[in-house]
């Protein structure tokens, strides 16, 4: 037999042996406890905890499973569970395994893994095993979900059910000595951190002036004029020694009158956020050494990356993510540096945005359990925990926090403020203490905010937290008894309670939340809406139409059965006219009505009223406000500014779950005019890759589906032609879906290449 003969039949019983084998090639991997993806740095109170893994994704379907729980290291790495051996367990679920072994001790640490069956019978490697570790099990909570800081050993401390922020060291971007007296660094970006360098001195008891800003001035100066403004500046004057010594800039402990201010916890050094550092001296001195102490909560930049064909999109990304990644420090989302304070439409966006480019849920959940028990004033603020708490539960697939959290989320829809038409309004006198009880808001007021910042009525003096014209944020905005805004989002949360009613298996509300959901939507259609006009008003009692009142509705899927080209050509003409915050449900709006191109061209503007506009004056985080101007104590590290990072994920490439846990997503895509896109963004099943070439008749697609899942592709009628792994395929489902007929393609776990074309 020839020598190339031989290889091939060799090759060709390698094949053979390697297809019949029973083994899979790749085992799991992404372990996480309770949604935590270091849970070895972290501590559990939850006596049942949860598992989910990552199946790799040259497996189509999971079809059972098997998990290991020891109580020590030689055990599991023995493949040896005392505390729980599953045995093969039938089942595809690879995502909140509810533990079913001998009871969890308090203050232990625990090993799991888990191996795999794939859908013909072949078996996977056990994973690599994870540490876990429980807290006091039996602990009482001021309130559910609370979560504090547990020492594990002499220096180590570490949070419940949550990860714990930690200082990492990072270099300068550009570092000058302008002349024998002064330093000047730039660190490239902020971060809420501290400073340290190492100084040579030739004087004893000699001092230098240190100053640290997030805005600098043109002659390599840190800006020492915040104004009214909070942006973060600070002045440290440091005592040296004389000769080479290492020095660490003492920040004094930040303050806020806030109700519900979050303080670092006291074993952390105090930070601000800075990016210069600009260093005086009336003597010659030497800085040998200078690094950031930057604190982070964790983040794995490795999961997420976009480019697009579009390069102020590109930047506004990354603005966004890193503001994802810098603002999480104090290990629950907070406002920014002014007050420190969660707030539930600020977390709504930052949650949105964090799930977008990171594999993170538990800081999300721990932040609304809190807000929840610890809520704000605003009427729709309310509201929002009921949406944050159903994409918790989308996006993990754990519905726990559901079932546990149920009948208050009932009373956040606001339901017991209700009239006979089923709108709900703050003003009626139906506000009363027990009302507020109820939403644990007890001895405080509600107020209906709509958006923010508020204006300056004429001939008043402008507030620091206010925009410098009467409509501010609002659009000019009329207040009325009846609010089409809060409305909208009475609408929406009742929809989401019938949802979570239907999860939890509550047939009977999930009927009752359905019926009046529809019927609130029928009271805005015919009492908030003008059919002359076409558009929606602000409320009863007032003919003035804003851009705020046309958009919630829109938002949330309250469209009118008449055209929407009357609500498209005023929402057009009326620009930005609203806040960072706003513009989440402005996006979302004209996401839902098809009009991709204007959104992206309202995102990648470089008007004041812009995410470029935060780059260009200087922000590398997410701002509160869109410029000074419109709020003259803003921050400039505020993540409810990070919408374009959902957005992107969710509108631009349409990626979101269709069914808890992405067991199936949906892929709708409305690149509007960009002809390239390549994008990765984690789900708790794994990466999702996304990239696209869009031609004059033809689109391109290669996408990326995580293992144990299942893609739904929507693409518009007008693709006549549709190649999918150089096969053509024909679908016979299709949906009306953002303006637009779409056809339905389902793409299994694996990586596969769309083809679509069409002709003029």
């Amino acid at each position: 037999m020839k020598k190339f003969e031989i290889l091939i039949t060799l090759a060709f019983l390698s094949f053979l042996l390697n297809s019949c084998s029973k083994f899979i090639n790749e085992s799991p991997q992404g372990l996480m406890v309770n949604l935590l993806r270091y849970p070895e740095k972290a501590v559990i109170t939850d006596s049942n905890p949860e598992f989910s893994w990552i199946v790799p994704n040259t497996i189509f379907k999971q079809t059972a499973y098997r998990i290991l729980v020891a109580s020590e290291e030689n055990l599991i790495k023995n493949n040896k569970g005392d505390f729980w051996d599953s045995g093969k367990t039938n089942s595809d679920k690879s995502v909140s395994i509810s533990y079913n072994g001998k009871s969890l001790e308090s203050k232990k640490s625990y090993f799991w893994k888990v191996k795999i069956w794939d859908s013909v019978g072949k078996e996977s490697d056990f994973s690599e095993s994870q540490k876990f570790i429980t807290s006091d099990l039996s602990a009482k909570k001021l309130w559910p979900g609370q979560s504090e800081f547990v020492k594990i050993d002499d220096s180590t401390w570490i949070s419940e059910n949550r990860q714990t922020a930690t200082f990492h060291k990072i270099a300068p971007t550009d570092s000058k000595q302008i002349d024998s007296n002064k330093y000047f660094t730039d660190f490239g970006k902020a971060a809420f951190g501290t400073l340290e360098i190492s100084v040579n001195s030739n004087e004893e008891n000699d001092s230098i002036i240190v100053y640290l800003g997030e805005r600098k001035n043109n002659d390599y100066t840190v800006n020492k004029n915040p104004g009214r403004s909070n942006i973060g500046f600070g002045k440290f004057i440091v005592k040296l020694n004389k000769g080479l010594h290492n020095y660490k800039i003492e920040i004094p402990k930040h303050h806020s009158n806030s109700p519900n201010h979050q303080e670092l916890a006291p074993f952390y050094p105090e930070v601000l956020p800075f990016r210069f550092v600009e260093i005086n001296s009336n003597n010659k001195f030497e800085v040998k050494k200078i690094q950031q102490l930057a604190l982070f909560y964790p983040f794995d930049d490795s999961t997420s990356c976009f480019k697009s064909s579009n390069k102020n999109l590109n930047k506004i990304w990354d603005l966004c993510k890193y503001s994802l990644k810098a603002t999480p420090f104090l290990g629950v989302y907070a406002d920014g540096n002014r007050e420190r304070m969660p707030y539930e439409a600020d977390s709504y966006i930052q949650q949105l945005g964090h799930y977008s480019v990171d594999r993170e849920y538990s800081i999300a959940r721990y932040t609304n359990s809190f807000l929840i028990y610890n809520p704000a004033w605003p009427t729709e603020w309310q509201m929002h925990t009921v949406l944050i708490a159903w994409e918790d539960y989308m996006y993990s697939g754990d519905e726990s926090f559901l079932a546990k959290n149920y009948d208050v989320l009932k009373n956040k829809t606001l339901i017991a403020l209700e009239r006979d038409d089923g709108l709900i309004s703050t003003t009626t006198g139906k506000v009363t203490e027990e009302f507020l009880k109820s939403i644990n808001l007890e001895g405080k007021k509600i107020t209906d905010i709509v958006d923010w910042p508020k204006g300056t009525p004429k001939g008043e003096t402008q507030a620091g937290n206010a925009g410098p014209t009467p409509e501010g944020e609002r659009d000019g905005y009329v207040f009325t008894s009846i609010n089409t805004v809060v409305n909208a989002f009475h609408y929406r949360s009742l929809v989401i309670l019938s949802k979570i009613a239907k999860v939890l298996n509550k047939e009977d509300d999930e009927l009752f939340f359905n019926e009046r959901a529809e019927k609130v939507k029928h009271s805005i259609l015919t009492k908030l809406f003008d059919i002359k006009k076409g558009l929606f008003i602000d409320g009863e009692g007032t003919d003035h139409s804003s851009l705020h009142a046309n958009i919630f509705p829109l938002a949330f899927n309250i469209i009118p059965d008449q055209s929407t080209n009357k609500i498209i050509e005023f929402i057009k003409s009326k620009g930005m006219a609203c806040s960072v915050y706003g513009a989440q449900y402005l996006l979302d709006a004209l996401f839902n009505l098809g009009e991709a191109e204007y959104a992206i061209s309202l995102i990648t503007s470089e008007s004041k009223r812009s995410w470029m506009n935060m780059i260009n004056v200087g922000s590398t985080m997410t701002t509160e406000a869109w410029d000074e101007y419109y709020k003259p104590n803003l921050t400039w590290n505020h993540a409810w500014g990070s919408a374009p990072a959902n957005i992107i994920v969710r509108r631009l490439a349409g990626i979101k779950p269709n069914e808890a846990g992405f067991k199936t997503f949906a892929i709708v895509p409305q690149p509007g005019n960009l002809k390239e896109i390549n994008l990765k963004t984690p789900s708790i099943r794994g990466e999702i890759n996304y990239e696209l070439q869009a031609e004059q008749n033809k689109c391109e697609l290669n996408i990326t589906v995580p293992g144990n899942s299942e893609a739904y592709l929507y693409l518009p009628l007008k693709f006549q032609k549709v190649i999918i792994d150089e096969k053509s395929e024909v679908s016979n489902k299709s949906e009306y879906k953002f303006g637009e007929e779409r056809k339905i393609f389902i793409l299994q776990s694996g990586e596969h290449k769309i083809v679509a074309e069409y002709n003029n």
